[in-house]
């Protein structure tokens, strides 16, 4: 899917893609988004959790790295 940038900024390199990271439980997702910041990144969006979609619930967390790209760490729950 291609789409204009949610934060209204210009699409560049780091903004309008993102790059996932696929994670077994809630748990490891809430770590690696801790990690992320204490790195360096910078937590955005909403504070992880459970986002509902028309594919589903998805527990989801979002940062971006210290050059600007957009991470999304992400657990898919049973259905």
């Amino acid at each position: 899917m291609v789409t204009s940038p949610i934060d209204g900024a210009p699409a560049s390199h780091a903004n309008g893609g993102t790059v996932g990271f696929n994670f077994d439980t809630p748990e490891e997702v809430d770590a690696w988004h801790r990690r992320g910041v204490e790195a360096g990144g910078v937590a955005i969006e909403d504070p992880p959790g459970i986002r509902e979609a028309s594919f589903g619930k998805l527990y989801l967390a979002y940062l971006r790295d210290p050059d600007g790209n957009k991470l999304c760490g992400l657990h898919r729950p049973e259905q």
